[in-house]
């Protein structure tokens, strides 16, 4: 199965396409080519030629691997046995090493295993014509075995590193959803719910409206400002402008008096000012979620508490509110971020209606942080 997936194997993309150094190079042999041939006037002529040759066929080194491979090493073995003689190699066509490091770097599966029976053809029929010693045909078959796997070694490197670089991008992706989702739509809930309370108490209390208003426009400052820092973070060609790590003045920050709306009670036990940033940011980041669900979906709700412990080896988050859930959320991602940072935390993550009605989320994190 390994060597017909093998077989299968499609060739690196994207493949570089030809540009200046690749005739820079194809010059470079072309030259060194000429300076030989004057060092060496006993060479024939006919190997300068071929050596000349040969060169054109680095420009298609990457887009025709097999049929350079075949054409180059099929050329040096049918043309003794076609001239009934011997032609001297030049030093300078060592730079046909770069064919077969090319076809293991660029080939697809089909090509690689196609052009190495070629070679080893080749070769092969080198030896058996006598044109090359058995011991010269041995050198041979090392020095090109270790030059493929060279190009094999390189491309399955770079392969591992573009998986890499997917992997941590999928990541980062994964990391600006969920603040975007726990920060933005935290405010976008408050200006509905203010909305909402606003419309249904002024034709009472037309100064109701007015208040809304305000809570509105604040709500709406403080998600543009966070929605603005997200943006200039994925730009490439700006400074991005780092926000302070949520502290534990912003998870007191959460309680609601009753007259906001739906109250929310926020109890802190313990000291979090000594908690790693890490973990006070995801307890912050998932009781605001928790308060925004209850905010949202919690129908006929009239309290929403947080209650925050921190104990020897691990520190509990518990929102609970006194709603009905409802049976429709909209497929929200709430949840499931809540569960990835508690996760990522080596934590323990339970969401769910509570006994006594109403809904819960409990989480647990370990002080000592995600086991490395």
């Amino acid at each position: 199965m390994r060597g017909l997936s093998f077989w299968r194997e499609p060739p690196p993309a994207p493949i570089p396409r030809r540009g200046r150094r690749d005739y820079l190079l194809v010059g470079a042999v072309l030259a060194l080519t000429v300076v030989e041939g004057l060092f060496r006037p006993a060479l024939p002529a006919a190997s300068l030629l071929l050596s000349a040759g040969f060169a054109a066929t680095l420009r298609w080194r990457r887009e025709r691997p097999l049929l350079m491979v075949a054409l180059s090493f099929g050329t040096g073995a049918l043309l003794p046995l076609l001239t009934q003689d011997t032609v001297p190699e030049t030093y300078t066509m060592v730079y046909l090493l770069l064919l077969p490091y090319a076809l293991t770097r660029w080939g697809s599966g089909r090509e690689i295993t196609i052009a190495a029976a070629v070679m080893l053809g080749c070769m092969g029929l080198s030896a058996l014509t006598g044109t090359t010693g058995a011991a010269d045909s041995v050198g041979a078959v090392a020095v090109v075995s270790a030059v493929a796997a060279t190009g094999l070694a390189r491309r399955y490197r770079v392969r591992a590193r573009t998986r890499e670089l997917e992997q941590v991008r999928l990541m980062e992706r994964e990391r600006l959803a969920r603040d975007l989702h726990d920060t933005v739509a935290h405010h976008v809930s408050a200006i509905a719910v203010r909305a909402q309370a606003g419309l249904a108490a002024a034709p009472a209390r037309p100064e109701a409206a007015t208040e809304a208003l305000r809570v509105i426009e604040a709500e709406a400052s403080r998600a543009l400002a966070e929605m603005r820092a997200m943006v200039r973070v994925l730009r490439q060609d700006e400074p991005a402008a780092y926000a302070p790590s949520p502290t534990v003045a912003d998870l007191r920050g959460l309680a609601r008096p009753t007259d906001a709306g739906l109250p929310v009670d926020v109890h802190v036990d313990g000291d979090l000012a000594s908690l790693p940033a890490p973990l006070v940011g995801a307890l912050f980041r998932m009781a605001q979620e928790s308060v925004t669900n209850a905010l949202r979906h919690a129908r006929q709700a009239t309290r929403v508490e947080v209650r925050v412990s921190v104990g020897d080896d691990v520190v509990r988050l518990r929102v609970d509110d006194d709603g009905a859930p409802a049976k429709d959320t909209g497929g929200g991602y709430g949840l499931t971020g809540m569960s990835e940072r508690a996760r990522l935390l080596d934590g323990v993550f339970r969401a769910g209606p509570a006994p006594a009605g109403g809904w819960s989320v409990a989480v647990e994190l370990p002080l000592a942080g995600p086991a490395r």
